[in-house]
């Protein structure tokens, strides 16, 4: 696909920033990757997928830092870096924490910018983007007004953060009247509700995505997009599995789908979306819609209303 018409730029990346939280045992461990350049730079929030931390995701924080988007990852309880068993009492609670750790941040975006060398002054704090894969999806989705239903279907607390002007989802969960008995069980946090999803977002899905924890198929993970009012757009590609082409980070093992292709539409779809929304470029977005449709052919297709 066409590269974007704004300049890369060297970046910078520091970690582990640590920011101390009432009743968060270890503290919140924090990447800010940022250009190295610019002013007025607009903040995403990435929430990493199950497992993972806040080392994951090069292909994508590393591309939105350079396209003038300050990145900030945390690592959340649920990371093999922390360790937290099973059994463990907080466990039951992860995919809350994992709420309140972006909205941490979002609350403490004057520290984290002032712990990078040259970032301070720099920062737009008030123009603020959530972004998230997999389980991280469904975390940044309830700052975009998102819900989980409990077992009655009773739509559950409000956690939307009115301070997030836009969202990416990528490989969001669907509903959870799809789950497999054994998710049901263990992962009962899995059933969003999206009709309260008003937040502009663009939705990505990989067309050959299928989770062992849902009895459907791919369709699963196009939910948030057919099922919220918020969410005007949705990449899609034919294809794509979980990791979609290798977002998570370059040959790792979780990448059933090694695609450089796929992960380059993704960085130029999904920095366009962020651009326009937070208002860097408004062009960007109906430029990058114009070179899918005339340069990825059978690879991706963006739908929107």
């Amino acid at each position: 696909m066409t590269t974007s018409t704004v300049p890369r730029t060297p970046i910078v990346s520091v970690k582990p920033v640590v920011l101390d939280a009432a009743g968060r045992d270890p503290g919140l461990h924090v990447r800010v990757s940022a250009p190295t350049t610019g002013e007025r730079l607009p903040v995403v929030v990435f929430s990493h997928g199950n497992g993972w931390s806040m080392d994951g995701y090069a292909p994508l924080a590393d591309h939105w830092a350079g396209e003038g988007l300050v990145v900030v990852q945390p690592t959340h309880l649920d990371s093999r870096s922390v360790g937290l068993a099973p059994d463990d009492l907080r466990f039951a609670s992860v995919w809350r924490q994992r709420v309140t750790d972006l909205t941490t941040i979002i609350d403490r975006l004057e520290d984290l910018v002032a712990a990078v060398p040259g970032l301070a002054g720099r920062v737009d704090t008030a123009a603020v983007a959530v972004a998230g894969h997999s389980w991280g999806a469904q975390t940044a989705g309830m700052l975009l007004g998102a819900r989980v239903l409990d077992e009655a279907g009773t739509p559950g607390e409000d956690l939307r953060d009115p301070r997030v002007r836009a969202g990416v989802l990528l490989a969001a969960t669907g509903t959870g009247e799809s789950l497999t008995p054994f998710a049901a069980e263990h992962q009962p946090f899995m059933r969003p509700s999206y009709p309260h999803l008003t937040t502009p977002t663009l939705v990505v899905a990989g067309g050959s995505d299928r989770s062992a924890l849902s009895t459907r198929g791919p369709d699963w993970f196009t939910d948030a997009y057919t099922l919220s009012p918020g969410a005007t757009a949705m990449l899609t590609l034919p294809g794509g599995e979980h990791s979609l082409g290798g977002i998570v980070g370059h040959e790792v093992a979780e990448t059933t789908d090694p695609d450089p292709a796929r992960v380059r539409i993704i960085q130029r779809v999904t920095t366009a979306f962020l651009r326009t929304q937070l208002g860097l470029d408004a062009a960007a977005w109906p430029a990058a819609v114009a070179d899918v449709e005339r340069e990825a052919g059978a690879a991706a297709r963006i739908s929107s209303r």
